[in-house]
Parts: structure tokens; sequence; C-alpha cells
């Protein structure tokens, strides 16, 4: 199977550099890590082991040519190059699965492609881009694979084998709404709060930042104070109670199993978080605003959900502008 990654960042480093140890054709579209990843490789850091691989390498899509499956690891606030960087690598038979955070990718994308050809695939991994070509590998790694808009197929199933025999745990869906508003009960909260510590308490409750910001916290400083872990778990609650009123059923325990598994991770600094420290464009739009707007179109009362978004939004005025 010839797979293309388009996005190798953390994500798209780590899953294409397993399913290139693990037999599959992975042409790695790059960018600024082009000459780095050419000449050594991927190399994935974990606890268990240190694993080095070198798929192929592009610096345009063209060169890569047509895909049995396509991975989009792109940060979503590049989704308005959809068309240019994945249009080449796509022919009537190939699988695009969008690996990407939030709500609303999967409809841009069937917009500008076959419906039936999207899929999506819900990434439950704490990784993080340390270097040029270099990934550190937390924990977890499981993705929910499904389709988009139907009922799994034979393919959904082959995909997932796929991703099984790289050794990333696959587990596939009928309905991939569940597993979405499921994964953000995670990633709106720690990523969403790890930017806004960066304000204070204060902010988060008043909406006016301070004339000095300070640093973004990791994973296991929000929950090591009282507060901050009391607005975690309201704010999960939140959105248990948003996908309810979309007749999207969220295990009544998810909250807590995520909570002991967060603690467990250690020093994590979340996606959002990391964009954050380094000035780059944060993911507003699919992360926090799309959910949201969906949330209040079912009639569901998130007013921690909307002051999350007050303070994050007015937090990008620190940031470079693109």
């Amino acid at each position: 199977m010839k797979i293309g990654v388009v996005g190798v960042g953390a994500l798209g480093g780590y899953y294409g550099g397993l399913l290139h140890r693990a037999g599959a054709e992975v042409h790695l579209l790059l960018r600024s890590d082009y000459d780095t990843v050419r000449s050594n490789g991927i190399r994935i850091d974990s606890g268990e082991e240190t694993v080095t691989v070198e798929p192929h390498c592009h610096q345009r899509p063209e060169t890569i040519g047509e895909c049995d499956l396509v991975l989009v690891g792109l940060k979503t606030t590049a989704n308005d190059r959809y068309q240019e960087l994945i249009g080449p690598l796509t022919g009537l038979e190939t699988a695009i699965v969008c690996l990407q955070n939030g709500l609303g990718n999967c409809e841009q994308l069937a917009a500008l492609f076959d419906p039936e050809q999207i899929m999506a695939g819900l990434c439950f991994v704490c990784l993080n881009r340390t270097a040029p070509g270099v990934v550190a590998h937390q924990g977890f790694g499981k993705i929910v694979l499904g389709e988009f808009g139907r009922p799994a197929l034979p393919r959904t199933q082959a995909i997932a084998d796929l991703f099984q025999k790289a050794g990333v745990p696959c587990e596939v869906v009928d309905r991939l709404d569940e597993g979405l508003w499921g994964k953000l009960v995670w990633n709106i909260p720690f990523n969403g709060l790890g930017v806004a510590a960066a304000a204070g308490w204060d902010a988060l409750q008043t909406g006016k930042l301070p004339e000095q910001l300070g640093a973004p916290w990791p994973t296991d400083r929000l929950l090591a104070d009282p507060r901050w872990e009391g607005e975690v778990r309201v704010l999960m609650q939140e959105l248990v109670e948003a996908a309810a009123a979309q007749e999207i059923i969220l295990s009544p325990t998810l909250a807590d199993r995520m909570v002991i598994n967060t603690r467990a991770m250690g020093a994590y600094y979340a996606s959002t978080v990391v964009d954050f420290q380094l000035g780059r464009s944060l993911e507003l739009e699919s992360l926090f605003l799309e959910p949201f707007r969906r949330a209040q179109a079912a009639g569901a009362t998130v007013p921690r959900l909307e002051a999350l978004c007050v303070v994050l939004e007015k937090l990008t005025r620190y940031l470079p502008r693109p």
C-alpha cells in the first residue's frame, strides 16, 4: 500500500514512521524538516525504545503522486491548503484519513473531494516534536477509525489492520461523532486551560487579560491546583452534556478516567500549549469555536466553554500575525 503523509509534525512523523517500519510504502510531504529527515530519517523516542526510520521524503505533493491512502496530520490552521497539498495525492480509489483535532475538518475535506473518500482517525496519544525529525512519544497511541457520514466499510477494517500491524491499537467505529466529542472532552480542557493559565485565574473568570502574561501550564500543574482541576472537570461535564444534547451519549465515567490517565502522564504540554509557547497560530476554530457553536445550536448551556473561548481569542493578539 502506498501511503502519503501530509503534515509531518509529531503526529504524521509518529504514525507514518511506524507504518513504514511495518513494511508500508510511506511518502512524507515535508517543509522545513526536509533536509534533516532526508539525511537522518524520523527518530521516535519513547519510554520503551528509540526507533529511526527512513520513509521517502518529498517537498512537493506532485512528486509523491497518487496514493492508496493519505493521512492528513496538518494543523487545522492550514486547512485552506487542502486542495494544494492533498489533491495531487488522490485518485478515484484513494482513502483520505483525517487525523486532525476538533470539528469541521471532514466537512471541509468532503467539500473538495468525493465525500465517500473521507475517513477520520481520532488519535489518543501524547506526542511532541522536540527537534527536526524527532518525535517524543510520552504515552498511549490508540486510533479510533471511522467513515465520514456512514458506518464502517470493509476498507475501514483493512486500514485498521494496517495500523495494528504497525503496533498501533486501532478501533473501528460506526459513529465518528461519538469519538469526536469524546476526544474533545480531553482536548478542550487541557489544551485550552493550559494556554489560559498564562493569563491567570482572574482572566478566566472576568475575560480581562493582565498586562503581562505568565507561562502556559502542562497537564500535571493544572491537576495539582484544586481551582484549575475543578475547571477541568466542569468543562468536561459541559462537553458531555453538549454531546448528549446532540444525541451523542458518552460514558458517565469518561471524565474520571481521563483525569486518572492524565495524572499518570506527568508533565505533558498539550499541542495548543506548545503552539502558544512557540508563537504559532492556535487551532481555535476547529478545537474551540466550532464545538462551542454546535453546543449552542443544540441548546446546551456551556458558560465555561464560552468563557474559555473569549480568553483564547484575546490571547491570539500576543501571537505573531501570519
